[in-house]
């Protein structure tokens, strides 16, 4: 009699433990080699941790080069004090972003799993994401929604089995800032990639676009054996912490016959599917290990925006644009397109430290 089939799930199901196998300082020690060259500062203090989840866009004193400002003098109300808002500063964090930027010329951010992509429009768009001071790590940080979701445990254990608990010793969770080294990226030649049970069965193009050369059949038959050698080579079978069970983002090089490693993220629910459905992807998955006696193809199933008219293509819609118009800013966007917008926010983050700093100094003066 033949033995039952195992069905696999839609979902995998995921120990803390896993989930944590996916923070970057818990991957990259193992494929720095193959991934881009990345400081990890760690632990953070708890004062940073309540700054990122405070409520408005502001930076820490110190952070950007500019004089300190001044503190109340003694003999001023403790009314007046209770007044003034939190403030916050991190010299020995802005001497290590300070350092790791001298050594890398620009970073990006990110911190245990997510990067601040849906704030890269704080930035100027010339060079998104690049930044060359603490306050530019900041400035991404704070005003990005995807960061959010490393600040609270209660999210990035969701789902888990066992569930995890706050005061579990055996999957500790300490918040961490990622610094990579800056440099222009080609969306065009970004990818995810879906691994199953230690089957690699999709890429998906990442940037929601149409760019020409995805349609050239010989083109996609490259790209489909450059990523799946490179899978063999250096990444399949060294996820036992999850069964095999990942996705992970890559990016090519201009020939299109190599890459390296962007990140890794679990195959749940909150890694976006991009061009499939996680159904799609599951029907995949079930072809390649069900008792089927037809042949099938063994190689991953690649998806592209073909057309402009794709249903997935933005049609000019920015990315990430629902992050774009924090609700204080509403008043400054009228009549303005994206980059206008964005151009005046920044003036007028600029303008309000100006005005902080001389402020600080008036009241110096007549305290004088």
């Amino acid at each position: 009699m033949p033995a039952p089939i195992h069905t696999p799930p839609l979902f995998p199901t995921y120990s803390p433990e896993s989930v944590l196998a996916f923070q970057f300082s818990s991957w990259y020690p193992r494929f720095s080699s193959h991934s881009i060259k990345s400081t990890v500062i760690r632990p953070l203090s708890a004062a940073f941790r309540e700054y990122l989840d405070s409520d408005g866009v502001f930076v820490p004193e110190g952070a950007e080069d500019l004089p300190a400002e001044s503190t109340l003098s003694d003999d001023e109300g403790e009314e007046d004090a209770a007044d003034e808002p939190v403030k916050y500063a991190f010299p020995e964090l802005d001497a290590r972003i300070r350092e790791v930027i001298a050594d890398y010329g620009a970073v990006f951010p990110k911190l245990n799993f997510s990067s601040p992509r849906d704030a890269a429009w704080m930035l100027p768009a010339s060079s998104p994401l690049k930044c060359m001071s603490p306050a530019d790590v900041y400035l991404l940080l704070k005003s990005s929604d995807f960061v959010q979701h490393d600040l609270n445990p209660a999210l990035v254990f969701d789902g888990c089995e066992p569930a995890h608990a706050a005061d579990a010793s055996s999957s500790p969770y300490e918040l961490e800032l990622v610094l990579r080294k800056w440099y222009p990226v080609d969306r065009a030649r970004e990818l995810r990639c879906f691994v199953r049970q230690e089957n690699l069965i999709a890429i998906s193009q990442r940037d929601p676009n149409y760019y020409d050369f995805w349609n050239e059949r010989e083109t996609q038959e490259k790209v489909v054996n450059a990523v799946t050698t490179f899978w063999e080579r250096h990444i399949k079978g060294k996820w036992e912490q999850t069964q095999g069970d990942y996705t992970f983002d890559f990016l090519l090089t201009r020939d299109l016959s190599r890459g390296h490693i962007v990140d890794f993220n679990p195959y749940l629910p909150r890694t976006d599917p991009l061009l499939f459905t996680y159904e799609e992807l599951h029907d995949i998955l079930l072809s390649r290990t069900g008792d089927s006696d037809a042949e099938t193809d063994s190689r991953p199933v690649l998806r592209v925006i073909d057309s402009p008219s794709h249903p997935a293509a933005s049609r000019n819609a920015p990315t990430h644009q629902h992050n774009m118009v924090p609700f204080e800013a509403l008043a400054m966007s009228s009549g303005r397109d994206v980059q206008e917008f964005a151009n005046v926010w920044q003036e007028e983050i600029q303008r309000s430290m100006a005005e902080q700093a001389k402020e600080g100094d008036e009241d110096e003066d007549a305290s004088s």
